[in-house]
């Protein structure tokens, strides 16, 4: 189960809204849906959080690059919306494998078929041929101009989204659409 919220400075403070992430498959889908929120290009925070696993913080401001925090990629990879953010954090490739004919392994028998003593199994390496590392990757600095040091960044866990809001000063906005 997925969390999403979008919380959009404005001149009057933070204004935050739930969001269905359903017609979210990239990157730049992510990112125009902040985007929209946007009031006058002023910062745009995209929080995805997933049970307590892993949480996710996007910024968008402008037409700038977004920045990416993920507290843990490994367990963030895992998931569809996770995936999202570490493909882009890890330079992980959009490409289907099965777009790619020259990356099959055919042994040359009918139809592609393994003849009945062999295995058939895959083996996928994540994210082009590495494994995803467990713990954080992105900008660790994205909130400390917002009030957010690096370092407590780091440091949250359970009720990460709240304590982000809170320290912002729009952990009473975020709650509202909780």
């Amino acid at each position: 189960m997925y969390f999403a919220a979008l919380l959009a400075r404005t001149h009057d403070g933070w204004e935050a809204s739930d969001t269905e992430l359903d017609d979210v498959e990239t990157l730049s889908d992510l990112t125009d849906l902040a985007r929209e929120a946007s009031v006058d290009e002023d910062t745009v925070l995209v929080f995805i959080e997933q049970e307590d696993a892993w949480f996710g913080v996007l910024r968008v401001e402008g037409e700038e690059d977004p920045r990416i925090f993920v507290s843990d990629a490994a367990a963030a990879a895992r998931s569809s919306y996770g995936e999202i953010l570490t493909n882009e954090l890890l330079g992980g490739d959009d490409d289907d494998p099965a777009d790619d004919l020259d990356s099959l392994n055919l042994d040359g028998t009918e139809d592609g078929e393994p003849e009945e003593d062999e295995q058939s199994t895959v083996d996928v390496p994540a994210q082009g041929g590495e494994t995803v590392p467990a713990g954080p990757v992105g900008d660790r600095e994205i909130l400390a101009d917002l009030g957010l040091s690096e370092k407590e960044l780091l440091t949250l866990d359970t009720d990460a989204l709240m304590e982000i809001a809170d320290a912002l000063g729009a952990g009473e906005v975020l709650e509202t659409v909780r």
